[in-house]
This record gives C-alpha cells, sequence and structure tokens, in this order.
C-alpha cells in the first residue's frame, strides 16, 4: 500500500471534521467519504482495504475527539504521558470501524457498481451504528450528524434519523466517487446526488409534529463552576447560593439547572434550601429543575435531576452511563482505573428504562443526563408522550475544545428526529435553546455564568423515527445485506465472481 494513498486518507478524514459544529462546512463530510471511497475502489484486497480505512478513521478521530486528552489528563488526573497513549489508543480503536468497512467490500467479489453503490454506503452505515452500541456505544460523530440543520439531508431525520441520515450521505459520497473521472457515469452520479438532495429539501417542509398547549417561559442556568472546584466541601455553599440567585433573577415558568448543580446528595440537601427552591418557584408560578445525584453513597445512588415547585416533585435518574466516568464496568478487572482517574462519584447505578416524562413547568418534559442525548432510539422511549425535550450536562470535562458544540449538534439531532424542541441546561456551555426543526434559536457564551431565558412551546404528535427507530433502517440494510451476500456467492460459484470489479479496479489504478 503506498504511503501517499495512506496519507490522503488519513488527510481526509482529518478534513471532515469541519463539517462538524462548531465551523459546519456540512459538505465536507460528503467531499471527505467520496474520497475514501474512491481510495477503497481501487484496493485489491481486504489488508490494503483494512489500512486504507483505518488511516482515514485515525485522522478523523485524532482531529475530532482531541478533547478525550483534557478529560483525562486535566481533570482526570492521568499523567501527560498516559493521556497520550490512551487517547491515541482510543481513537485507533474507533478507527478499526472504516477500516472493516473497507476490508469487508474489497473482499466481496461483486460487480463494481454494486460495490461502489449499495455495498460500500450500506458497510459504512452499518459500522456507524454497531459503533453506537458495542461495548455501550460510542456514537459520537457519526457523520449525519454534520448535516443539522443546515444540509438538505437534514430532512431525512425525522424518517429515519441519524443512521439513516448517515447512509444517505455515504450514498451521495459513492455516487461521486463512482462517476469519477467516467464522463457517461457522471451525469448520472450528479443526477442522483441532485435528487437526494431535493428529496430532503421537500421533506425539510412538513410538520410532523404539531403545537399542543400554551407556550411555556423558560430560563436555562449556566453556573460556569470550574471542575476543579465544583465537588470540594468548602465550595458547596457558595455553588448553591451562585445557584439561588441566578434562579430567583430569572422568573420563568420552567427553570432548569444543570447535571449535577448542587453538589451533595439530596439527602444531604438541608431542608432550608429544599423550601427555598420550592418557594423560588411557586412564587415564579412554575418549577425548577436541577441535577443532583440521589441516594447515598452506602447503597446504590444515581445521577438524577429533580424538580421542586407547584407541581409535586418528580425525579429521573440516567439509565445509560458512561463506562469508567459513571461506573467501572468488571470492577474485578477494571478496578484499578479509580486509583488512576480520580473522578468524584464514579460507581452510579442505572436508573429504570420505562421512566416516564415529568410532569412540570406546564409542559411533559423527557429528560435527558449529558450523554444520553447521543441515544436517538434511547431519547424516543419517552415519547410521544412528552411535549418537549430537556437536556442537562456539565461538560467542564472537556474543557474549550470542541467537545460542547458537537454535543449541542446532537442534541439539534434529537429534536429533528422527534419534532419537538430541546432545551440545555450545561454548567460551562452549549446552554442553548433548539427548536422542533433543530435550529439553535439562543445560547450563552462558553465559560460564562449566566441565564438564558425565552419562550418555548410544546408539541404533539409522532414522526415516522418516534414511531419505529432505527427498523426501517436496519431492515433495509438486512435486505440488501442478504442481497449483496447472495450475490456475491452465486458469483463466486459460477466463476464469475470478482472478474467485473478487478478489470475496474485495475482501470482505476492506471488513471490515477
Amino acid at each position: 500500500m503506498p504511503l501517499r494513498v495512506l496519507i490522503t486518507s488519513f488527510a481526509a478524514g482529518a478534513l471532515a471534521v469541519a463539517g462538524f459544529a462548531p465551523l459546519g462546512f456540512w459538505p465536507l463530510p460528503v467531499v471527505s467519504l467520496a474520497v475514501l471511497f474512491a481510495l477503497f475502489l481501487r484496493t485489491g484486497s481486504s489488508r490494503a482495504g483494512f489500512l486504507v480505512g483505518f488511516a482515514w478513521g485515525l485522522g478523523f478521530f485524532l482531529a475530532g475527539v482531541s478533547w478525550v486528552y483534557v478529560s483525562l489528563s486535566v481533570y482526570g488526573g492521568m499523567a501527560p504521558w498516559l493521556a497520550a497513549l490512551a487517547t491515541l489508543l482510543f481513537c485507533a480503536f474507533l478507527a478499526v470501524f472504516p477500516a472493516i468497512a473497507g476490508a469487508v467490500q474489497a473482499r466481496w467479489p461483486l460487480p463494481f457498481a454494486l460495490r461502489a453503490l449499495v455495498a460500500l454506503p450500506m458497510l459504512w452505515g452499518v459500522t456507524e451504528w454497531v459503533r453506537g452500541w458495542l461495548f455501550t456505544g460510542f456514537p459520537w460523530l457519526v457523520t449525519g450528524y454534520s448535516q443539522v440543520p443546515a444540509s438538505p439531508l437534514a430532512g431525512y431525520a425525522p424518517l429515519v434519523g441519524v443512521y439513516g441520515v448517515s447512509t444517505l450521505l455515504a450514498v451521495a459520497a459513492a455516487l461521486a466517487a463512482w462517476g469519477l473521472g467516467r464522463r457517461n457515469r457522471l451525469a448520472w452520479a450528479a443526477a442522483g446526488i441532485v435528487a437526494i438532495g431535493v428529496g430532503g429539501q421537500a421533506l425539510r417542509g412538513i410538520a410532523w409534529s404539531v403545537p399542543d398547549g400554551a407556550p411555556t417561559t423558560v430560563a436555562l442556568l449556566q453556573g460556569n463552576v470550574p471542575q476543579d472546584m465544583k465537588w470540594r466541601p468548602e465550595n458547596t455553599r457558595a455553588t448553591l447560593d451562585s445557584y439561588y440567585r441566578m434562579a430567583a433573577a430569572s422568573p420563568a415558568q420552567l427553570v432548569v439547572l444543570p447535571e449535577t448543580a448542587l453538589p451533595l446528595f439530596e439527602a444531604d440537601l438541608p431542608e432550608t434550601d429544599r423550601a427555598l427552591l420550592t418557594e423560588l418557584a411557586r412564587r415564579h408560578g412554575g418549577d425548577v429543575l436541577t441535577g443532583l445525584p440521589t441516594g447515598s453513597p452506602a447503597g446504590d445512588y444515581f445521577n438524577s435531576v429533580v424538580s421542586f415547585g407547584i407541581a409535586p416533585s418528580e425525579r429521573y435518574h440516567k439509565v445509560h452511563l458512561v463506562p469508567f466516568g459513571e461506573y467501572i464496568p468488571q470492577k474485578v478487572i477494571w478496578g484499578w482505573v479509580l486509583d488512576v482517574l480520580h473522578i468524584p462519584l464514579s460507581d452510579f447505578a442505572r436508573g429504570d428504562i420505562t421512566q416516564r416524562p415529568l410532569a412540570i413547568g406546564g409542559q411533559r418534559v423527557a429528560a435527558n443526563i449529558c450523554y444520553e442525548d447521543a441515544f436517538g432510539e434511547e431519547i424516543i422511549r419517552q415519547l410521544p408522550e412528552a411535549s418537549v425535550l430537556v437536556n442537562v450536562s456539565n461538560l467542564a470535562w472537556f474543557g474549550d475544545s470542541l467537545a460542547p458544540w458537537q454535543h449541542a449538534q446532537m442534541s439539534q439531532m434529537r429534536a429533528l428526529e422527534t419534532g419537538r424542541m430541546m432545551l440545555r441546561a450545561t454548567n460551562t456551555g452549549v446552554t442553548a435553546i433548539i427548536d422542533a426543526r433543530g435550529h439553535l434559536l439562543a445560547h450563552l457564551p462558553l465559560f460564562t455564568a449566566g441565564s438564558l431565558k425565552g419562550q418555548i412551546q410544546g408539541y404533539a404528535g409522532s414522526t415516522p423515527y418516534v414511531r419505529w427507530g432505527n427498523m426501517p433502517v436496519l431492515g433495509v440494510w438486512g435486505v440488501l445485506g442478504i442481497g449483496l451476500l447472495a450475490a456475491a456467492l452465486y458469483l463466486r460459484e459460477t466463476g464469475r465472481g470478482g472478474t467485473a470489479a478487478k478489470a475496474a479496479t485495475a482501470t482505476l489504478r492506471r488513471r490515477s
């Protein structure tokens, strides 16, 4: 495998990150994948396909999730050299997924057009989906997120979710790679890409949900409490008082504080503070929703949100916990990590998956905590009952990096998929109000203390994604996969397998 090919693939992967927030040059991931797919189609072996895909993935993830180093070293207390090594190994693991797509597509003895236009987009979508659930999942930087909210492909999100958008993005990239350098194909490829874009743009005009009830005034509080100060007992009183002052100065029917905004267990919250929160919310004619740990260190404890105010107190316990950040998997094997990472409250229990929306602030709130809004198939568990989505996060762990903006973009995708507004209350940013079409209506600057005030509308109804989740996309992949496998076996048995594909690959190599 020529080194220049691997360097090209690595550079294309790194370039794709500029297609995601905060830069948001959404055509770049399409171009990047077109380059990758063109390189795939020139590979003649699984090994070569694996190396090309791995190089792309390494460039992509090193550029896109370098903030892992900040979390481990600056806030996790890990030695810089060890944090750098852990980040490199983590990115190398993630790079295996596009590498597998490259290896499999090269192995199948398929006609060139089938390999380019069907196998590649399907394998791309499947490997991203597997990455989203394997070992509890890491769906960060799934390519479909880059298309929210401006790209025409965003119009498909309410139908097929982020993995469907990723697959369609891959189809557009595959068309470009297939038509590259061939005049007779180029017109068809361009027509296909235009058709995908026109279809998505037409879908953007459909209202999948309808307004439900009266608008609600909201205030989202961003405390900007430094992570290294947050859990120090001597700072607890100052943190509580700061949030109380912000809430008192932000009259609204629904006031939302970030994840673990109150840095003590609910059982340790003084009764006077509890009464103060309740009275403050009632004075504003609504409820305060705040993050704080519940339970007891002596038993099970949860990462939770709890409401205070006019409505009876309600709570939601986080279900999808972050491995090594919120719990230690296989403690017998990995328990030593607790001695390396100085993370407070790193052994939460999971909440029940059947939790329903919270009836607070005049809305039916589907609460989710931090990383949970990266999983669209889990967010829809509380729909269509919920009228609005609320995410509370503490992203101080990631410093001034790409992570807060990338996370906000995932919230924008959840709003699009569900046809619901999304409220984000974070400790350091991005605190934002997102409309039901995935647009950021307003947000606070990063690393500033403040209150984001606005008015939101609840919605009712079900998008196709709310009804069926990822099942239609999985079904399409399944049918295509079975069909491609059957075709490959037939061609191999009849002795014609791979002949046309090898000839096309050889032609592409000569031209390159």
